[in-house]
């Protein structure tokens, strides 16, 4: 028998999509079925409270959460988020019902006795309710007590070989696509880089002493599968800087309608036959490619890597040999100011063990950034108000076509007295001597 009605919340349950509010309610109806099985260590109504409180929520139109200040485990600033409800006594199961983030494996590859270690932790120690994933790529551990914070951490390190996640103003969990394992365009290996830099920088995830958070993402191709050029201050995105490389027999066969390219039936429809003009080459966003005696043709110094080819006939077209990846910097989703994707920051870097170039790019970021940027404010903020010249200069790459998102606009060029040979002096005197005469 539920323990609160909550008629607004039953709407959520008649359309036809599955409910959020069906899956609360089995929960509490199992935790009230395994009561006398389990000896749970936080109130066995957690999950009803959660549904009450929500349902006066909807009936109110107010929420009734409220911050409750830094949450945390001895050591480890970052991981837990606090949650109070401001009517503990009507709803006492959530008085407290603190959010864990949990460091997920790299690519989110793990066995399901992990899984169920995971589950019977926070059935035993939590609410049981889980959020598989969030979106930084954590797991997450939603609703418990304070006083159960430190044995569920004592658990995750202990016996689960595993950690908190990053939150607050910190490095984030790193996050990265399968890569390798199981995708034939991945340039390098994600889960390794990610992985490797996860252990890295341990203490910017435990303790935050950054301006904002901080993500690393890591897609192995330009395909972008975590989507990172969007979602995070420095993006590892897979690339090559050789040729593409091209199977004309296979070419032939796709023009021929031998092979199918990819997507041409989508949703069942049948879309005629292929034409590699219209569906590849008039898309190609540098106009690289062009057919030539029967032979598909690319003029690889302009390709921007955008996949689209190699998307569309995957049995003609390959990615280069000579791989590595680009970093981006700035991405931001700010609430006032507007999304923002990440800039190009370095072009290319070969993914090479102990990862030198990647390391002393990060520390020069981070170095800048902490000095530079003012509370709450993210990476690409930063770079918005102080200039991408100044991003540039602080991580000693000179300047190159490929940050130039546009021409300028404007007919005023500034240059640094020591970038001009010779000083102004002998510039203005060479001006003046030419106009006088």
């Amino acid at each position: 028998m539920p323990k609160h009605e909550t008629p607004l919340l039953d709407q959520l349950e008649s359309g036809p999509w599955p409910s959020f509010v069906s899956d609360l309610k089995r929960q509490a109806e199992s935790r009230h079925a395994k009561q006398n099985e389990v000896e749970y260590q936080i109130p066995v109504d957690t999950v009803d409270d959660l549904l009450g409180v929500l349902e006066l929520s909807y009936k109110e139109k107010e929420v009734h959460w409220k911050h409750g200040g830094i949450v945390g485990v001895f050591g480890y600033g970052g991981g837990v988020i606090g949650r109070y409800c401001d009517q503990p006594d009507q709803f006492p199961g959530v008085a407290h019902f603190h959010t864990m983030r949990v460091n997920q494996p790299s690519a989110k590859f793990y066995n399901t006795e992990f899984l169920r270690a995971l589950c019977d932790l926070w059935d035993f120690r939590g609410s049981g309710i889980t959020n598989m994933h969030g979106s930084t790529g954590d797991i997450v551990f939603l609703g418990t007590r304070t006083e159960q914070l430190e044995e569920i951490f004592f658990e995750l390190t202990h016996n689960l070989n595993t950690d908190l996640g990053g939150s607050g103003s910190n490095l984030r969990t790193p996050e990265a696509c399968l890569g390798i394992s199981r995708c034939e365009w991945a340039c390098y290996d994600t889960q390794e880089l990610c992985h490797h830099l996860t252990l890295e920088y341990q203490d910017e995830l435990h303790r935050p002493a950054f301006p904002y958070k901080f993500k690393f993402k890591f897609d192995g191709c330009p395909n972008g599968c975590v989507a990172s050029i969007a979602r995070s201050d420095l993006s590892f995105i897979g690339t090559w800087r050789d040729e593409i490389g091209i199977d004309q027999e296979a070419v032939a066969a796709y023009v021929g309608g031998e092979i199918a390219p990819n997507g041409n039936a989508h949703a069942g429809k049948d879309w005629g036959p292929f034409d590699i003009q219209k569906e590849v080459i008039d898309l190609c966003p540098t106009e690289c490619m062009w057919m030539e005696g029967g032979n598909l043709k690319i003029n690889d110094k302009e390709c921007t890597r955008c996949m689209h080819c190699i998307n569309v006939m995957p049995r003609a077209l390959r990615i280069g040999n000579d791989r590595g990846l680009s970093i981006l910097a700035g991405a931001k989703a700010p609430i006032l100011d507007g999304a923002q994707m990440g800039s190009l920051l370095l072009p290319f870097v070969k993914v090479e063990e102990p990862y030198e170039e990647i390391h002393e790019l990060i520390d020069n970021v981070w170095d800048w950034w902490m000095e530079e940027g003012k509370n709450r404010e993210r990476l690409g903020e930063t770079m918005k108000r102080m200039g991408f010249q100044k991003l540039l200069e602080v991580t000693g790459i000179k300047p190159m076509a490929q940050h130039v998102q546009e021409p300028r606009t404007n007919p005023y060029i500034f240059w640094k007295e020591e970038e001009v040979p010779g000083g102004f002096e002998r510039d203005i005197a060479d001006y003046r001597s030419r106009h006088q005469k």
